[in-house]
């Protein structure tokens, strides 16, 4: 399947991002073009070839009113950090993105990505400075190059439509940094909010190297943060940071076909007669409490006529011992057969959601040319009870959006 990878061993910031996107484009001075063609007021790109340690690459120079940031701010350690200083921007509230984002030149969907991420940046906000979404204005992120440089990354992810998104934990480097509110930590307090369950790490670099733009881009589109998986590449785009460093300040996205995945796992199992329906269940409960990947029975006819259980379970050999330890102590076998196998696996991953009915996570399984989505169960049952309606109308809500989704 199509797969796009982000190397954020420098960070992430939106000017980097969109940079390292455009590369991959197939017409990349097309895209900059459509770009200035989106009615996002006084912004201009533009795009300065440069080179970072030997590394030929993009720098997206967004000017507002005829003036980059990187004119008004030569403090910054990237190009766009989100911390803006009081300067010609506004402080722009939420409504205001929205009235801008709906006077966009760009599809529905879109759109609706770029508001998730103000969503993501909103909600930083108010729990880093107290204050109800509704009142935050954004004197950080608000300004009309931050809007740019959402809108652009937004584009061209639909455009790029990749499969999936797989991202390297976030450099976020270390030290403080300047912005409105005075001087802040790095990560600062709202970037850090933003990143909570994606891994992170400071690293050597001093500096702020993920800003909240960045943070919410990446929250919003990746799935999987990790190694980078095993691909065919066949394109790839550096994004560039206007600092120098000991290492290349840029960001690596690499699109290509990944491999369907297969890998090998241990089946252990064993026939049981002398044990009841309620106690297999329990053992059966113990298994995938002790990280057992899947348990299940088969009846089996065993010697005298009796009939049995099968007992299987599959596990990863590194935890092999620990469920042969639980096999033995919750049943009542006096032995366990073993096989070692190789399984065919689609690639899987969890999103959410918004639905009129409340969000709902789905499963999306890819690979070996087909594509599933199924959502979860608890889930339709949690709705159907809140808004006193029928699993089946949710589903068909549920419908509507997957045929959105595929225009």
């Amino acid at each position: 399947m199509k797969t796009l990878y982000l190397d954020c061993g420098m960070g992430a910031a939106g000017d980097m991002l969109t940079a390292a996107l455009t590369e991959l484009m197939p017409d990349p001075d097309d895209f900059v073009e459509r770009l200035n063609s989106l009615g996002i007021p006084d912004v201009e790109f533009s795009v300065e070839h440069t080179s970072k340690c030997g590394i030929i690459g993009t720098h997206m120079k967004v000017s507002v009113h005829g003036v980059s940031e990187g004119e008004e701010h030569h403090d910054h350690d990237h190009d766009h950090h989100g911390h803006d200083h009081e300067g010609h921007h506004s402080h722009t509230s939420m409504h205001d993105i929205e009235h801008i984002v709906g006077d966009l030149r760009v599809p529905s969907a879109v759109k609706s990505d770029i508001l998730a991420v103000y969503s993501l940046i909103a909600e930083a906000e108010s729990h880093a400075h107290g204050v109800p979404v509704s009142e935050i204005h954004f004197h950080e992120v608000g300004t009309m190059d931050a809007v740019a440089d959402i809108t652009a990354v937004c584009l061209a992810i639909h455009e790029l439509s990749p499969d999936m998104i797989v991202a390297s934990p976030v450099h976020v480097g270390y030290g403080s940094v300047e912005c409105a509110h005075g001087i802040l930590p790095v990560p600062a307090p709202a970037t850090e909010y933003i990143l909570r369950g994606v891994p992170i790490y400071g690293g050597s670099v001093k500096g702020e190297l993920c800003t909240p733009t960045g943070a919410a881009l990446l929250k919003h589109f990746v799935k999987n943060f990790g190694d980078m998986p095993v691909l065919r590449i066949f394109a790839s785009g550096y994004g560039m940071g206007t600092k120098d460093f000991e290492q290349a300040n840029c960001i690596r996205a690499l699109i290509g076909e990944s491999v369907d995945s297969t890998d090998t796992v241990t089946m252990l199992s064993c026939n049981i007669d002398d044990m009841s329906a309620e106690d297999i269940s329990y053992a059966m409960t113990m298994l995938f409490a002790g990280g057992a990947m899947e348990v299940f029975t088969v009846p089996v006819g065993m010697k005298k006529s009796r009939m049995g259980t099968m007992l299987c379970v599959i596990c990863n050999d590194d935890n092999k011992e620990s469920i042969l330890e639980i096999i033995f102590m919750h049943t009542s076998t006096i032995g366990v057969r073993e096989s070692v196998t190789k399984r065919y696996v689609l690639d899987r991953h969890t999103e959410t959601v918004n639905t009129p009915y409340g969000k709902i996570h789905r499963k999306i399984s890819t690979g070996y040319g087909v594509s599933r989505v199924k959502y979860e169960h608890d889930d339709l049952e949690r709705l159907a009870a809140e808004n006193y309606v029928s699993i089946d109308e949710i589903r068909s809500e549920l419908a509507k959006i997957n045929d959105d989704d595929g225009e």
